[in-house]
């Protein structure tokens, strides 16, 4: 990674900074850290660019509301150009404005639709109303509240066909309106207790049609009537209509007044309807051809906003007709950043060709790891650790990454874990054919007898009898014998274990090799000596040397009465405890022992105190030689200021011998509770294999023995159970488990020997994931 000068024309600005997004390997610099984002030069611009990706999401939500598809760029279209920027906002603000004067309309249509259904279902509803008060309004006794508020469930087709059926000499005032079922039971219990029956109310369900529904939606309306005497009584029904947002119809008194109003209300629904169908017609048209442009305009708004964000980047002379601009690329790839300028400036007809001058800069630079799709899944991982350090030489990009990839891998290393187990379904297979055999154990060559099967429920092979143990172990893996052994659970939670220590220990020292690797690249040699070497010998003198008691106890033939604990032995080679009845495993292990505990306990004054002396006496040389010289002539000020650098020496050595004692504290213990946490692998591999032999013998083995005539299918079904739980359990929520341990791991015991994750990720201006983001 090198730091780049561009200089360039500001008529080539847009050509060339369009060039290298397209190229996406370079990032910009800022060159106005301390100016504001409303300071930029191209604020407005910006802003503008902001505003048309605000009129796109309105646009792309009216086309998800039509269900209308927007049609996907085919080609790689240009970036505009400043003029074509200004056209495009002229289009955009045209396009917003008539799509919300076609939406109001629509909506204005819609509405006064809703109004006319209203007043058709009154006048449809209401003559039997009229008739009925009539007939009620020719008693002296006032109705009762049952009566008033009785509700007229269904609809009388049969009306008086004379225009007298309602013409009586009776002069009633009524108001007819509707509203909404939910209010109905409250507004009739306010007019009761207002009036006290001084009225006649009727109401009735307006029934759903699909086209009402369609215009008003899943809003259920009464229509009501209200007959009462009195202009003063009807005034105040109204207000209180009113309160209750009742929507209030002029209705005529005579039966051929409402047919009149009735067919003109069907006259204009019916244009209505036309009216609503042409203008849905016209913005679906509308929203159509927009569609086919509306990606293509979503990248270009994206790309112009870019690239205005990058020249705010930059700096301009004071002519204002060259752009200075800095930029990070890799070194490889500075032959196409050189092209793709000359390529933008030629396009613009500038008669200028850029300029590119690598310069030197002890700033630190971004971090780059070239991925493709199989590794850019596990270098995310990576990143949510934390970016690597500038050239950080070792990282996992270039194992498995991806999440299918990581998925296909997780399920080849299981196999390859199954294989070394020798475990299938909690099932073991006998491939290469055991080593053990329970022939010889039988007279004349062993100790037992055909009643010896029948007088004892366990019996153990013993290897010293001739014949019985080949000699040789099984070829790979664990020998299948352990599958049908009585004490097979113990011998593989104490394998498991131990291999989960040996595992755990070689992937710490791997990672405090990388550190070895990271120190010679970055050339400090210093800490080669002063820390990578004592951290190396504190290793390997205590849990090293854990492992090779491990192997060494697993190569020589022990009796299992009294083979020494590996445990114990360690504990007490920690304590320095050398007891008589402690039995050893080889000749001069106590001398060895003593020995490594000394040379690890030696370590860690060493990591505490030489690097921080050493650094101390660097400095007061380096400050001796700097105040020396001018001792003789500024006496007094020289006095005072070397106090104060000796109050800042002190305070940043304290500084220096704090961090060195945490750090030697966190690796100390760490290398104890980092080999402790390896031991997860155990529990997650014991848990696993017993999980696996209890779907084996409560599911599938209980379909195996059934012998009936349903055996069959009662089989069928159990298998099925069976790969269910199997997948569920085994598969998804064990591998979830799995992967997140092993994560773990990689962050906490592993990572932290030797990745620092301080370094800043390397963003380039690349128009690819700009549209790669649009599109999620």
């Amino acid at each position: 990674m090198c730091l780049v000068q561009l200089f360039f024309q500001t008529e080539s600005a847009h050509n060339c900074i369009s060039e290298l997004g397209h190229l996406g390997l370079v990032q910009f610099k800022d060159l106005n850290p301390g100016v504001t984002a409303f300071q930029r030069r191209f604020v407005k611009e910006v802003k503008k660019c902001e505003e048309m990706e605000r009129i796109l999401r309105y646009l792309q939500k009216e086309m998800v509301k039509s269900n209308i598809v927007t049609v996907a760029t085919k080609e790689k279209e240009m970036v505009p150009c400043a003029r074509d920027v200004l056209e495009l906002e002229s289009t955009f603000e045209k396009l917003e404005q008539e799509l919300r004067e076609i939406n109001h309309n629509h909506a204005t249509l819609r509405q006064n639709l809703i109004e006319l259904m209203d007043i058709d279902s009154l006048l449809r509803m209401t003559e039997d109303f009229f008739e009925e008060a009539e007939l009620l309004l020719t008693y002296s006794e006032p109705p009762s509240e049952d009566s008033v508020s009785m509700t007229v469930s269904s609809y009388i087709t049969s009306r008086r066909n004379s225009n007298s059926s309602t013409s009586g000499a009776l002069h009633l005032s009524f108001i007819a309106g509707v509203i909404k079922q939910e209010r109905f039971p409250a507004f009739e219990r306010v007019l009761w207790r207002l009036f006290h029956g001084n009225f006649v109310l009727r109401h009735a369900e307006i029934q759903a049609t699909e086209e009402l529904q369609a215009v008003r939606g899943s809003v259920k309306k009464d229509v009501f009537i209200i007959f009462v005497q009195g202009d003063h009584v009807r005034e105040k029904i109204r207000k209180v209509c009113e309160g209750f947002r009742a929507s209030l119809y002029s209705c005529p008194k005579t039966l051929y007044e409402r047919k009149q109003m009735s067919n003109s209300v069907m006259t204009q629904m019916e244009d209505l309807r036309m009216i609503l169908k042409r203008t849905e017609e016209y913005r679906a048209g509308v929203l159509t051809r927009a569609a086919e442009h509306v990606q293509e305009w979503g990248s270009k708004v994206k790309k112009m906003k870019a690239i205005y964000y990058t020249l705010n980047l930059c700096n301009i002379d004071i002519t204002q007709k060259l752009i200075v601009a800095e930029i990070w690329c890799p070194v490889s790839d500075l032959a196409l950043v050189q092209n793709a300028m000359i390529k933008g400036s030629e396009q613009s007809g500038s008669s200028v060709s850029p300029v590119l001058n690598r310069i030197q800069t002890q700033q630190t630079p971004p971090t780059f790891n070239r991925t493709n799709t199989f590794t850019e899944g596990f270098q995310a991982i990576i990143d949510a650790y934390g970016v690597g350090t500038y050239r950080k030489s070792i990282q996992l990009t270039d194992m498995v990454v991806g999440g299918r990839y990581i998925i296909l891998l997780m399920g080849m290393f299981s196999i390859y874990t199954g294989l070394i187990y020798n475990d299938c379904f909690s099932k073991s297979f006998n491939i290469f054919g055991s080593s053990w055999r329970v022939r010889p154990m039988f007279q004349p060559h062993g100790p037992w007898q055909n009643e010896t099967l029948h007088e004892y429920h366990h019996l153990q092979l013993n290897p010293f009898v001739p014949g019985v143990y080949s000699g040789h172990p099984y070829v790979f893996g664990i020998d299948p014998v352990w599958n049908i052994a009585s004490n097979k659970l113990s011998f593989l939670n104490s394998f498991k274990m131990k291999m989960s220590v040996i595992l755990g220990v070689c992937h710490m020292l791997f990672g405090l090799t990388l550190s070895l690797v990271n120190f010679v690249h970055f050339r400090k040699f210093q800490d080669v000596f002063l820390q990578f070497v004592p951290q190396l010998i504190f290793m390997l003198s205590l849990f090293g040397y854990l492992i090779f008691l491990i192997l060494y106890k697993w190569c020589i033939p022990l009796r299992s009465e009294t083979a020494p604990s590996i445990l114990l032995l360690f504990i007490n080679m920690m304590l320095f405890d050398y007891q008589s009845e402690y039995k050893l495993l080889y000749a001069g292990q106590k001398a060895v022992q003593i020995f490594l505990v000394v040379s690890a306990m030696l370590m860690v004054p060493v990591l505490l105190l030489v690097k921080p002396l050493l650094i101390y006496r660097t400095r007061m040389k380096t400050r001796h030689q700097v105040f020396g010289n001018n001792l003789n002539d500024q006496h007094e000020t020289d006095t005072r200021s070397s106090s104060h650098h000796q109050k800042d020496e002190m305070t940043s050595m304290g500084d220096i011998f704090v961090y060195q004692a945490i750090h030697t504290v966190e690796f100390c213990l760490g290398c104890i509770s980092n080999t402790a946490s390896y031991l997860r692998l155990w529990a997650l591999s014991l848990a696993h294999a017993e999980l696996s032999e209890v779907l084996w013998r409560m599911v599938l083995q209980v379909g195996l023995k059934i012998s009936s005539g349903i055996g069959s299918l009662m089989l069928v079904l159990l298998f099925a159970a069976f790969a269910v739980l199997t997948v569920t359990i085994l598969l998804v929520m064990e591998g979830l488990s799995a992967f997140l341990h092993a994560l773990r791991l990689h962050w906490v015991e592993f990572q932290n020997k030797f990745y620092e994750g301080s370094g800043y990720k390397f963003t380039p201006l690349s128009f690819d994931n700009l549209l790669k983001r649009q599109q999620l």
